[in-house]
């Protein structure tokens, strides 16, 4: 009951703002770019914010010292992950960027802004070492994820500069410039340390108002008639973590552990598909709907997952 009140109660959070999204957008009381001004707010201030602040708090000699192990089963998890995600994804759609849009949303769950919430209410012990877990799937985002999947790239023959043109992004950079703070423990004044931290936070509430204005330009009936965005959340949302639950009754490892991988597997579809291509002016139905019929059935699917994963470990 304690995993469905708390996921219940963050998902409502969530709701909330995807309907003040909606209305906003829906009685015109908006702008026409407000849409477009809120994700490059996302791309070039808060997600950045909330990375660098992510790397400078938990990529440390010292926490990767004493959790290690954790940070390796994060990189196994993401790892194994990724190929699963693109196989699943040509077979469910034969478009290219839709296919990129599915593949991001399997491979990376909301493993933060859902993850965090559920493993701090249910798990407190163990929150740390979650925060340094998903490490791997952070550096997976922001060194693959979205420059291979979610930015434009240029036409034609692809130089190397346009390959690692990609890569020149405030969200890398931030990851960088985070990773050296963290690792070389270089002192940041309390001011800029909160300023970080507050504009990282507003990351996951913006993206989910941009859902609920993405919603608000698109037939909701037609959101829901997408029969490869079940498929695709049913995989992220069961399938996934049910193997990993299924592996872990035959193959033991330190609870924690295990707790950290069925946690990041049983999220919903991460956010940054909405975020990320809304700001080069891409099409984000798809990506919207992944987040309404994902975040939906979560409520339902958490609970039944992490019930499972007690009967299976204890």
């Amino acid at each position: 009951m304690t995993v469905f009140t708390s996921t219940l109660s963050q998902m409502g959070f969530l709701a909330v703002l995807i309907v003040i999204g909606y209305v906003l957008t829906r009685f015109e009381l908006l702008p026409d770019n407000s849409t477009a001004v809120l994700s490059k707010l996302e791309n070039y201030v808060f997600i950045p914010c909330l990375v660098l602040g992510t790397f400078m708090q938990n990529f440390t000699v010292q926490s990767l010292n004493y959790a290690w192990q954790y940070v390796l089963c994060g990189l196994v998890t993401v790892t194994v992950s990724v190929p699963v995600a693109i196989f699943v994804s040509k077979a469910a759609s034969r478009d290219k960027f839709i296919q990129n849009t599915y593949t991001y949303g399997l491979s990376f769950s909301n493993f933060g802004f859902m993850g965090n919430a559920v493993v701090s209410a249910l798990f407190p012990d163990i929150f740390d070492e979650y925060l340094i877990f998903v490490l791997p799937f952070w550096i997976y985002i922001y060194v693959w994820g979205v420059p291979s999947l979610l930015m434009p790239h240029e036409e034609g023959k692809i130089t190397l500069l346009g390959r690692l043109k990609p890569l020149l992004n405030p969200m890398f950079i931030g990851m960088l410039v985070g990773i050296v703070i963290g690792l070389c423990d270089i002192p940041t004044p309390q001011f800029l340390t909160s300023s970080i931290s507050t504009l990282g936070a507003c990351m996951s509430p913006v993206a989910m108002l941009l859902t609920g204005m993405t919603v608000a330009k698109t037939d909701l009936i037609t959101m829901f008639k997408m029969p490869s965005v079940y498929v695709v959340s049913a995989v992220r949302l069961l399938i996934m973590p049910l193997f990993a639950v299924l592996l872990f009754a035959f193959w033991e490892l330190p609870y924690g552990l295990m707790l950290c991988t069925v946690c990041s597997l049983a999220m919903p579809l991460g956010l940054n598909t909405i975020v990320v291509p809304n700001a080069y002016g891409r099409d984000t139905t798809v990506a919207a709907s992944m987040a309404l019929i994902s975040h939906l059935a979560s409520i339902g699917t958490i609970p039944l997952i992490f019930m499972l994963f007690e009967t299976v470990v204890k």
